[in-house]
């Protein structure tokens, strides 16, 4: 097995300064940018420091002041991990003993950052040849391959031992867009099912949107949120998972917090169904995914059996759901719900649903908002028929 040593561009002397010249730009994307910098370098390499200068500029919503300092591509930077979501992986990996991990397909290297910045030891293939680049200046103390992952997988794990952890997040993608079609995946579906089937330990990174009858059922399947965006589904197999489904909450603000917080399913009656009470609760949607509702609040009762909001009659301060008070239970009727607004003289509107055929845009349109006010309808299905919930959202003391 050998070392793919060809460098791009950007990884030598001259493309470092070129690189430098770039992020000095304050757009760098403008003509005026490119001119400059053509200058004193070819057009190629001007082109491709200046297109590497404004993924770092975008990249600093996703990496923060790491940002500067990393290579990415433009569909490597869409797909990498948040920081905050990495760095609880890596963290975990360590406290269950792993002290290698084998990344296959690393793409710019985030996962396997974190790991090195945790201690742990990274051999990290990736199969296309300018991002494996990237990801080899991403990754300084880590080996990067570039080749396919199922071919090198063999002698990479060939002597692993327990202390070993392969890690995988397969491309979803297609010339089309994100699928989820198991055929389309690289690599293959069937090699990561044999993956988790295999001796070794090993955690897959899916996306949140996963089909739950693609989870197998001996792993431990959990959904993980940075704040309110939950961002993918991750299976573990190692020694400290337990197989099931739970959700796992981050907080990007406090990126210490890495243990976050994390709720599991469990086997339980089904929760009650009833009218609306004093409080409704939007439970988080790794909370959903999860099927963990009923760790939300123990007293806490569905609205309808198919539809996740929960109600309960006193307040709840809980990471795991918003809790709104309710203020008006209104029939859900165009015209009632224009007449509410009118009299209140609401201009700021919120309209939040779920599981009701209604385009909120369109309905705020046909409710004219007007007025300094502003107010928040929850359209719900109860066994009433659906109704507008005039709610005002509680202040919570709850991190997660």
């Amino acid at each position: 097995m050998e070392r793919d040593d060809a460098v791009s561009l950007l990884h030598t002397d001259e493309g470092a300064r070129a690189l430098a010249e770039a992020m000095g730009e304050k757009d760098p994307g403008s003509l005026a940018a490119a001119t400059r910098l053509r200058r004193s370098h070819s057009p190629e390499m001007a082109a491709e420091a200046l297109g590497q200068a404004q993924l770092r500029h975008a990249a600093r919503a996703k990496f923060g002041d790491l940002a500067p300092s990393l290579f990415f591509t433009h569909d490597a930077l869409e797909q990498a991990t948040r920081p905050v979501v990495s760095a609880w992986r890596a963290q975990r990996l360590k406290a269950e003993g792993i002290t290698r991990v084998v990344d296959l397909g690393c793409g710019i290297g985030a996962d396997s950052l974190a790991c090195l910045r945790a201690g742990v030891d990274v051999v990290a293939v990736e199969l296309d040849e300018t991002t494996a680049q990237h990801a080899a200046a991403n990754l300084s103390g880590g080996t990067v391959l570039h080749g396919d992952a199922v071919t090198l997988a063999p002698e990479l794990l060939a002597d692993a031992g327990p202390e070993t952890c392969v890690f995988i997040d397969p491309a979803r993608r297609t010339e089309s867009g994100r699928t989820w079609k198991v055929e389309a995946f690289t690599p293959p579906w069937d090699f990561v099912l044999s993956l988790l089937d295999g001796p070794h330990s090993t955690v897959v990174k899916l996306g949140p949107g996963v089909p739950k009858q693609l989870l197998p059922e001996a792993v431990e399947a959990l959904w993980v949120a940075d704040r309110n965006d939950v961002v993918e589904c991750s299976l573990w197999r190692t020694p400290g998972a337990r197989p099931g489904h739970g959700a796992v909450l981050l907080d990007s603000r406090f990126p210490d917090l890495t243990q976050g917080v994390r709720v599991d399913d469990a086997p339980h009656e089904p929760l009650p169904v009833a009218p609306v009470g004093r409080y409704l609760l939007e439970p988080h949607g790794a909370v959903i995914r999860a099927g963990a509702l009923d760790r939300v609040d123990p007293d806490a009762w569905l609205l309808d059996p198919q539809v996740a909001y929960l109600s309960t009659d006193h307040p709840v301060d809980t990471p795991l759901a918003t809790c709104f008070e309710v203020l008006e239970d209104l029939d859900f009727n165009p015209k009632t719900l224009k007449a509410w607004v009118r009299e209140h003289r609401v201009g700021s509107l919120e309209i939040k649903k779920r599981a009701i055929d209604v385009d909120p845009a369109e309905l705020r349109k046909k409710l004219q908002p007007k007025g300094p006010n502003q107010a928040t309808l929850v359209l719900v299905r109860t066994r009433e028929g659906a109704r507008a919930l005039v709610v005002r959202r509680l202040a919570t003391t709850s991190t997660g």
